[in-house]
């Protein structure tokens, strides 16, 4: 998104309950200052139309969450990008896909096994989705370049990163599929790679870790991918290496150990997209659109206070402020949305929020 305090959460809650964007533009002043703080700026018209033909002049193209061609294992996750820009093949995004991520100084024979697991499971008619980073990410794509890969990348569709990979990044715009969030023009910043991160596990039926350190954005991507109901799987390595603790660690704690691309064929079980709720924090959207305005309660002083003291600094998960207040779920979600409009709330991973 690119209005401030509105983020995928609380752009899918304005959308079920008004139903338009034109609607929830309009009632976002209100619900700010319910929320103790000053409306959001929202970009003017001409700003939306200079990054529209930027879009159109990297050759790229938007799929919108709701509309048809947005990926529907994407579109079931609760954290769903409103819109995505992609350039190359989207046909790929119909296939099974596997996110393959793992360490940027990896090893010679980890990138060895990535390349060739990749390749054979693109001759599988597996997509193989990774972030285009240095070691294992760029060994993926380049093992299943010829058969279809899909690239998640950080900052801009016209910005390439890592350097080194810009050849690389402008193949897989035009044999694959290359998909952005942030707007054209953007450098890629720390923050970004997490939201990266959710995108890779969110479009796969499994995640697979092939050489990674304990503390990670690897280990981010597999985590993303359990609390989304993913497949997660790992490949092991020599408990000498610290670049294979963070896989050990994966398969200790439950992960599917991985050696073969039969081993993962095998893993990847079928999910239907349209298992997405369409009720907030219960694992996504739904794939069919948001249809029209939905009834909600609108919440008093009393719940605003209520739900207000049980929040602090602290990361605190919304079932427990359900829980403790007493307060309906709608209410719960009423209040938060407003809060965080009004510039008050952060919302964290694994649906935990604090107050800013």
């Amino acid at each position: 998104m690119r209005t401030q305090t509105v983020g995928p959460v609380t752009y899918a809650q304005l959308m079920i309950r008004f139903g338009s964007a034109a609607a929830a533009l309009e009632a976002i002043p209100d619900l700010a200052r319910r929320g103790g703080g000053k409306a959001p700026a929202i970009p003017p018209r001409a700003a939306i139309e200079r990054e529209v033909a930027a879009v159109e002049a990297a050759g790229a193209r938007y799929l919108f969450l709701g509309l048809p061609g947005y990926p529907a294992m994407l579109a079931t996750i609760p954290t769903a990008p409103p819109a995505l820009i992609v350039r190359g093949r989207r046909a790929l995004l119909d296939r099974p896909v596997v996110g393959m991520v793992g360490a940027r100084n990896a090893s010679a024979s980890a990138c060895r096994f990535a390349r060739g697991l990749a390749a054979e499971l693109g001759a599988r008619d597996v997509s193989v989705a990774s972030g285009l980073a240095r070691g294992i990410d760029t060994a993926a794509h380049m093992g299943s370049l010829e058969a279809g890969t899909i690239a998640v990348i950080a900052g801009g569709i016209d910005v390439a990163y890592p350097p080194e990979n810009a050849d690389l990044q402008e193949r897989i715009a035009q044999e694959g599929l290359l998909i952005a969030e942030q707007p054209p023009g953007i450098e890629p910043r720390a923050r970004h790679f997490p939201y990266r991160n959710r995108i890779i596990a969110g479009l796969a039926q499994a995640v697979l870790v092939v050489e990674a350190a304990p503390k990670s954005g690897s280990l981010i991507t597999a985590r993303y991918g359990g609390e989304y109901g993913r497949e997660v799987l790992a490949v092991p390595g020599s408990p000498l290496d610290p670049r294979a603790q963070g896989c050990n660690l994966l398969i200790r704690e439950g992960a599917t150990l991985i050696q073969t691309a039969d081993d993962v064929i095998e893993a990847l079980r079928p999910i239907d997209p349209r298992m997405g709720l369409l009720e907030p924090g219960a694992g996504g959207y739904g794939i069919g659109g948001y249809g029209g305005p939905r009834p909600a309660l609108d919440a008093d002083d009393a719940d605003r206070r209520a739900i207000v003291a049980l929040l602090g600094p602290v990361p605190t998960p919304v079932d427990e402020i359900v829980r403790q207040s007493g307060r309906p779920p709608t209410i719960v979600q009423t209040v938060l949305l407003e809060l965080e409009l009004g510039g008050r709330l952060e919302r964290h991973a694994g649906g935990q929020v604090s107050l800013i």
